[in-house]
């Protein structure tokens, strides 16, 4: 047996690898559980650089993975909470079943007498225009520059809202808005202009309503005839008229861009507030509309180089003044204006704007240097139409109507009443009386001037307008009969029945004084005075109609004599710088150290009456009655009777209708003659008085009328119109 060999124990090294035969077990650096430090090997290099990556994208999948998953659950609870918070607030409105659209406030839409457009007055300033009938170029713009999408969207538009928001973080301000048209229109019909959550939501379900139950087209058309434009302008029509003058329907491309640049800041962006800013902002829509292929590059051009043109002024005209008094009639006549309607006047456009000329110039050129602010003027034809009226010099400046509003003491032009008081008393022209200082208790009356005539005919003292002969008649019919009188021919105001009437003290306004003539003009009926024809709804159904309804006041004969003793004012008297050849008659007037200024004249066509003078009651400096309001009377009337046939004044034509005077004055009830007053003429026809003409209608209409005070023509005073000096200054 072989000797074995003392085997030696091998100690495990780890400091350098084992150099080892065959297929031993061995342990290197590798297998170890913590490399050394500092010791790199091949295959370790090679696992550490296919792991860093591995693991890297492991990471960056994972980060992505929990990002996507949080904002899935964001998402789900966003939208969780977005259901929850517009079911609270949609439970919060009425049911779906009782949403409607509410009506748009009336228009009332008032014409002239050749239909022409005078105002458009109501909340919205203008009448509702459909979508084939305005311009094509304003919703076009207004589709560019507001809501592109428009035609596409259902209501709400994620793209625009999306976009806005994008434009709003990085501008880092409220830049762009995401309501569509739509929405706007939701907004302004049914909620209040708050900025919460709750008028959003609701404003979101309005307008996914609206979308359901209306048209495009329809919803356009609401849209644009509501919108708010600036300038108190809601709607296209209204703001087409304050901002150029002219309807929708003619409006071009760079007045529709104009238009449409508004909205986005109706006020701030108002032409006749910043007109560069509302310039540079129609440009913009005028690219839009080019970018989207709305318009070609030679509409582009020709609008970029023709801005908009802006209307000078806006409810200037002194037809507004009118205006305002059409509205103020419309109550009683219709009641309460629940639609739209059109008004048809009697308002002459080109007399109107010829008496708004008239004034203005007279007082632009004279105003100054005869301390002049103010003038008035009035025309009305034979039938009570008013033909024209001017309240004031601008009406933009000044809305107070002074023709109609503004009380004024009448001097002597309220004195053909008294002398119509006398004739009806039994007085002719040919009456004579003398012209010398008269003293009334403590009154003493005094002729312009400090002049007398001594004994003079009526018809010469009217024609002078002496003071002493005017205050002696007032004294031998009595005041009240002559405050009965002015009743009685159409002064509405009160009178202070006392000796002064006879210089006319008490007030009255231009339209009714101008109104009291009128009976001399036509042959001695009164009229109703009227500024409306007829009132029509938009479909064209008649819901007023003005009828004549003209009693006589005044006898034909005595109406003759009255209009032959006016002539004279006109031919030789006070007004004599009035006659422009034609027969003409008048009056004129002026109140103590030159406060107020008349003349009221008249032809057989149109009674005119003007006034000048100050709003504080300042003294003019020299102005009567015969200087200012005769030149502008003579101005308007000489235009207003161009082309129109010559006629002559009601009895004046037959110089024999009256007595010859002679010998000594008549008094009450004793006329030269020795007849007997004449008694009334009551319940007469109207007859020659000129009618406007009305279009043919069958349908039944509504008629308006006023009282008229008796016609109790040329009956003396119960009483004959005595007493004693005292009860006659008193008026008992």
């Amino acid at each position: 047996m072989a000797k074995r060999r003392p085997q030696r124990r091998i100690e495990p090294q780890f400091d350098e690898p084992r150099k080892t035969r065959g297929a031993g077990l061995s342990v290197t650096d590798e297998d170890r559980a913590v490399q050394p430090r500092g010791r790199k090997t091949r295959s370790s290099g090679r696992r550490q650089a296919k792991s860093r990556p591995a693991r890297r994208r492991r990471g960056l999948l994972g980060l992505a993975g929990a990002v996507a998953y949080w904002m899935l659950i964001l998402a789900i609870w966003g939208g969780v909470a977005t259901a929850g918070m517009v079911a609270w607030y949609g439970a919060r409105m009425p049911s779906v079943t009782t949403w409607a659209v509410p009506d748009r406030p009336p228009n009332v839409k008032i014409v002239a007498v050749d239909g022409k457009l005078i105002a458009n007055r109501g909340m919205t300033g203008g009448e509702a225009v459909g979508l084939h009938q305005m311009s094509p170029y304003i919703p076009m713009a207004v589709i560019a520059i507001e809501d592109r999408r428009f035609n596409s969207h259902f209501g709400v538009d994620p793209l625009g809202l999306a976009r806005a928001m994008v434009s709003n973080l990085v501008k880092g301000r409220l830049v762009q808005g995401g309501s569509t048209l739509t929405q706007q229109l939701a907004k302004n019909m049914f909620l209040k202009p708050e900025r919460t959550i709750e008028r959003k939501v609701q404003e979101v379900l309005l307008a996914l309503w609206l979308e359901h139950e209306y048209t495009k087209d329809q919803i356009l058309t609401m849209y644009l005839n509501r919108v708010y434009f600036g300038s108190g302008a809601y709607g296209v029509e209204a703001a087409a008229r304050r901002y150029f003058g002219k309807s929708a329907r003619d409006v071009s491309l760079s007045e529709a861009a104009l238009l449409a640049g508004l909205l986005k800041a109706p006020s701030r962006l108002s032409p006749a507030r910043d007109p560069k800013a509302a310039e540079a902002r129609s440009q913009l829509v005028i690219a839009a509309m080019r970018d989207q292929g709305m318009i070609g590059d030679s509409e582009f051009a020709s609008a970029m180089s023709a801005p908009a043109t802006r209307a000078a002024a806006y409810w200037t005209g002194s037809e507004n003044y009118v205006a305002d008094k059409v509205m103020e009639e419309l109550p009683d006549l219709i009641g309460e204006v629940g639609e739209d309607v059109i008004v048809d006047t009697t308002l002459d456009l080109t007399l109107q704007k010829l008496a708004e000329n008239t004034i203005r110039e007279l007082i632009h050129g004279d105003g100054k240097k005869l301390r002049v602010g103010q003038g008035a003027l009035v025309s009305i034809d034979g039938s009570g139409a008013v033909r024209a009226m001017v309240g004031g010099y601008d009406y933009a400046n000044s809305q107070f109507d002074r023709a109609s509003e503004a009380k004024r003491q009448p001097g002597s032009a309220f004195k053909p009443f008294v002398y119509l008081a006398a004739l009806e008393a039994g007085r002719t022209p040919q009456s004579l009386r003398n012209d010398a200082p008269v003293k009334i208790g403590k009154w003493t009356p005094e002729n312009y001037g400090g002049k007398y005539y001594g004994q003079v005919t009526l018809a010469t003292a009217l024609k002078k307008s002496l003071n002493s002969v005017a205050a002696q008649l007032v004294m031998e019919v009595g005041p009240k009969t002559v405050v009965e009188t002015a009743h009685r021919l159409g002064i509405e105001s009160d009178l202070a029945a006392n000796a002064s009437i006879a210089l006319g003290t008490s007030e009255v306004t231009p339209l009714e004084l101008t109104a009291a003539y009128v009976p001399f003009a036509n042959g001695g009926y009164r009229p109703d005075i009227h500024f409306i024809r007829r009132i029509t709804s938009a479909s064209g159904k008649v819901i007023y109609e003005h009828r004549p309804n003209a009693p006589r006041v005044i006898r034909a004969d005595i109406a003759g004599a009255m209009n032959r003793m006016m002539e004279g004012a006109v031919e030789d008297g006070t007004a004599r710088a009035a006659n422009f050849g034609w027969p003409a008659a008048g009056k004129t007037g002026t109140t103590q150290n030159s406060r107020d200024a008349w003349f009221v004249g008249y032809t057989a066509n149109l009674v005119t009456g003007v006034w000048f003078g100050n709003d504080d009651g300042s003294p003019m400096k020299g102005v009567t009655g015969g200087s200012l309001p005769v030149k502008a009377w003579r101005t308007f009337m000489v235009a207003a009777h161009e082309g129109v046939p010559r006629a002559t004044l009601p009895g004046t034509g037959a110089r024999d209708l009256l007595p010859e005077m002679s010998g000594a004055p008549a008094m009450p009830g004793n006329p030269a003659d020795g007849s007997a007053a004449p008694r009334p003429e009551a319940g007469l026809a109207v007859s020659g008085i000129p009618v406007p003409r009305k279009r043919p209608d069958t349908r039944s209409t509504a008629s308006i009328s006023r009282p008229v005070p008796p016609a109790n023509v040329g009956e003396r005073p119960a009483g004959g119109g005595g007493g004693s000096i005292l009860d006659i200054i008193l008026g008992r």
